[in-house]
């Protein structure tokens, strides 16, 4: 039933443990082993692994649901590749935020993934505004609907900078002086229709 919940809990350092995942560039590590969920934390009803991809898949939800990593970062470079299966819904990847407590829901910042908000930097239940609106005739003219798009994260100190394939999309200074600088990362399926979004090849360097 999908209505009963599976919640994975594991020690952060077991994200890496046995990964056959090579580094993809000097410094980098992965985020997810392409194996199973070690290292993170959600319901495994919703996130499963699939051909070495982390995949969220629903049949139509009411509440926004979120794989958060066990571990915290503050600045770092993160770079994954994502796919919307057929350009269809709302994702994205939540960085420096926390679980809000007794929910599934995460708060802080997001980089968003769908039709109309790719490459936006968005607050997640915190100011719940979009800081950052990417140009959409850039990101009509790049991203790959229903293929595999290039996703960077870069979060040093107050900045912020999105690049998607290859593009930069947002670049943000928070300036004010209460919020986090360091949280969980998460990936996300949004409340609404049925939705399927793969990760891969996720790799992170901590500054």
């Amino acid at each position: 039933m999908w209505s009963r919940r599976h919640f994975l809990t594991t020690a952060a350092c077991s994200a890496f443990a046995g990964s056959s995942l090579p580094a993809a560039e000097e410094g980098f590590q992965p985020l997810f082993n392409g194996n199973d969920l070690s290292g993170w934390q959600g319901d495994t009803l919703l996130w499963t692994v699939d051909n070495g991809e982390l995949v969220g898949r629903t049949p139509g939800i009411g509440y926004n649901d979120f794989l958060a990593t066990a571990a915290e970062y503050g600045d770092f470079v993160l770079r994954f590749e994502v796919r919307l299966v057929d350009d269809v819904g709302n994702s994205g990847v939540q960085f420096r935020s926390q679980r809000m407590k007794g929910s599934m829901e995460m708060i802080g910042y997001q980089a968003d993934i769908g039709p109309g908000w790719w490459g936006d930097l968005y607050d997640e239940s915190r100011r719940r505004v979009t800081l950052v609106e990417a140009d959409t005739a850039l990101t009509d003219r790049i991203v790959k609907k229903d293929g595999w798009n290039e996703y960077e994260i870069d979060a040093q100190g107050p900045k912020i900078k999105l690049t998607l394939n290859g593009k930069v999309t947002a670049q943000y200074e928070e300036e004010a002086p209460n919020i986090e600088r360091s949280g969980r990362i998460a990936v996300q399926v949004h409340a609404g229709p049925p939705i399927e979004v793969r990760f891969r090849n996720m790799r992170i360097r901590t500054l």
